[in-house]
């Protein structure tokens, strides 16, 4: 996303307008995002703002988003939205995943392939940052709803974005669960490596299905070692080119791009891309199971030459 960035404002030629492109993370909590938005709100020169919010149902967060709006910063949220039905007033506009769609990619995936293995019953278990965050969410509830009820939902399981906890949940899943587990699902992009490696050094791969988000470079490593059965990889490099091109809109009051990027009355979102990411070899995922409007079916090798194209090591 920070290299999409970048190169959004390279190709929208935000200097040109006076604008510059500042990346800045916060300590992976919800204290850390109220924190930055106060500092935000006493920088003059801070013109606009993308957020990937943390927890989506988090009226402080939303608090300050408002008060930025009213000194007239320009408020959108990237990959991580705020609950729209509670909060419908907090951003103008969302750049991400329909969570929902890429929800029900990775069931029906993570369905293919407990039916190429013969599997008809069992459970699986859900493992994410924050199981309370919007995406997050929507995504978990995408897989249930390909799934239900041929495979039980066990767990959703939270790690609060500490890598250790999340391979110790994974420990914890095949342990406490070994005689109805099926499936193994990373909601997060970590949560792949983190699957993948404990599964591994348990050796019981053959009795999992070990489906996940993202791409992450180990994770990517994990597919080509055969760990991974399937990655439903997001677009953040899209994600980022388009914040930048509708940030520099919001600002110079550029209405026929925001109506390019939001042409249906109404409309709040920008849907980027999906990608169904497979092994090279000995897979029973198709190209033809997908809708190739919004999801794109990739075998490693393809994936891994897109990513040199534009210079990322992952996604």
């Amino acid at each position: 996303c920070h290299h999409g960035l970048d190169e959004g404002a390279k190709k929208y030629d935000l200097a040109a307008a006076g604008l510059t492109i500042a990346w800045q993370s916060n300590d992976g909590t919800a204290g850390g995002q109220i924190e930055k938005l106060r500092q935000f709100g006493n920088e003059a020169d801070v013109a606009a703002i993308a957020i990937s919010v943390i927890q989506a149902d988090n009226a402080a967060i939303v608090s300050e988003l408002k008060k930025l709006q009213a000194k007239g910063v320009k408020v959108i949220t990237v990959d991580g939205d705020v609950n729209t039905k509670t909060f419908p007033d907090a951003r103008p506009y969302y750049i991400g995943t329909n969570n929902k769609i890429a929800g029900n990619a990775l069931g029906q995936c993570t369905k293919t392939l407990l039916e190429a293995r013969k599997v008809t019953k069992g459970g699986y278990v859900q493992f994410a940052g924050y199981v309370d965050n919007d995406n997050a969410r929507n995504r978990m509830d995408g897989v249930k709803e390909i799934l239900s009820p041929t495979y039980t939902e066990i767990d959703r399981m939270p790690d609060e974005t500490d890598r250790t906890k999340a391979r110790e949940n994974v420990r914890n899943a095949i342990t406490n669960h070994s005689d109805e587990l099926v499936a193994l699902l990373g909601i997060w992009s970590y949560n792949g490596p983190a699957i993948a490696e404990v599964v591994a050094q348990k050796g019981n791969h053959d009795k999992v299905v070990v489906a996940t988000f993202d791409a992450e470079d180990k994770a990517i490593e994990q597919m080509a070692k055969g760990n991974i059965d399937v990655m439903i990889v997001q677009d953040p490099y899209g994600m980022g080119v388009q914040a930048a091109r509708l940030l520099k809109a919001m600002v110079t009051k550029d209405d026929a791009t925001i109506k390019e990027m939001f042409p249906k009355p109404g409309q709040q979102t920008f849907a980027t891309g999906l990608r169904v990411v497979a092994p090279d070899k000995d897979t029973p995922l198709k190209a033809e199971q997908f809708d190739p409007k919004t999801v794109e079916f990739m075998p490693l090798s393809k994936f891994q030459e897109w990513l040199k194209k534009y210079n990322l090591t992952s996604s």
